[in-house]
């Protein structure tokens, strides 16, 4: 039998687009405090068909947040310290892929990660811990969330490498040439580290692609056009925002235990000794890994 480990609680986080989410019951933005500062906004909480919902835009309210400036490490703490046990992430990409087109959802399984100056771990000096990230997304929330996107009419598209780029520039026709060359799918600025951040905080994470345009390789599309991207961005957010209104009823009742063992992604990771622990990073993870440190 399948172990119940508690209530299930959903975090969304929304990318390019998508500030906001209509529907929930008893809305309140919370603003949540973490010890490695502020998230990119105040938090979106409530309840969507009886569910516990927790809704945070990746770029802050207005677009205020390059890539490189997102608060990846706040904002995964901050909703695990709401009490999320699962997140889904959404993001604008472009494609990489003939078949992948603007317009398209991507349910991605794998990610490369090309991002430079971005904090990229929760640990470190004081308290060192290393997960595994073989597999970067949770396979049972993704399936999840794959599902949703049918119910909802979209094209969807199941599994996808996805190359998280530095930015804020998009990418040279020789770097979108060498991408397609390495297997890679579609491309964005946003999904590294946050997925690494989700894993280390033992957190689910899903994340759903929304094509928006093919990049700078094809031959028939030139250059990316912002403008272009916009319009495409648009119809994107609707499919997101309709996927996200239909998730809760494909989860089930109290929060089974992760088959992919994502809820405990810490279970042997600390590598520093008990006693050589620093009381300051300590206090600072007691959010993302009070479980194996208290």
């Amino acid at each position: 039998m399948t172990q119940k480990v508690g209530a299930q609680k959903i975090g969304i986080i929304g990318g390019s687009g998508i500030y906001q989410i209509a529907g929930l019951e008893d809305a309140a933005w919370v603003q949540v405090q973490t010890p490695w500062g502020a998230p990119s906004d105040d938090i979106l909480t409530g309840r969507l068909a009886g569910r516990e919902m927790a809704f945070l835009p990746r770029h802050g309210r207005g677009h205020v947040q390059s890539p490189a400036s997102v608060p990846f490490r706040a904002n995964i703490d901050a909703l695990k310290r709401l009490g999320c046990s699962d997140v889904v992430a959404i993001s604008a990409v472009g494609s990489l892929r003939e078949d992948f087109r603007p317009g398209d959802m991507v349910v991605l399984d794998q990610m490369v990660d090309r991002t430079v100056s971005r904090p990229a771990s929760f640990f470190g000096p004081g308290c060192v811990a290393h997960v595994s990230l073989a597999d970067p997304v949770c396979a049972r929330l993704s399936a999840l969330c794959a599902t949703a996107l049918r119910q909802v009419g979209a094209v969807v598209h199941e599994g996808g490498t996805y190359l998280a780029m530095e930015g804020p520039q998009f990418s040279t026709r020789a770097e979108s040439r060498l991408y397609r060359s390495w297997g890679c799918d579609v491309i964005g600025m946003t999904a590294m580290p946050e997925a690494r951040l989700a894993r280390e905080a033992e957190l689910c994470y899903a994340s759903v692609a929304m094509v928006t345009d093919y990049d700078c390789w094809h031959e028939d599309h030139g250059a990316v056009d912002v403008a272009a991207i916009l319009a495409v961005l648009a119809a994107n957010a609707g499919t997101a925002k309709a996927m996200v209104a239909a998730l809760p009823g494909l989860l089930p009742v109290g929060r089974p235990a992760c088959p992919c063992g994502c809820d405990r992604a810490l279970d042997h990771a600390i590598m520093t000794a008990a006693d050589r622990r620093d009381p300051e990073v300590l206090a600072r993870l007691d959010a993302v890994a009070g479980r194996v440190l208290t």
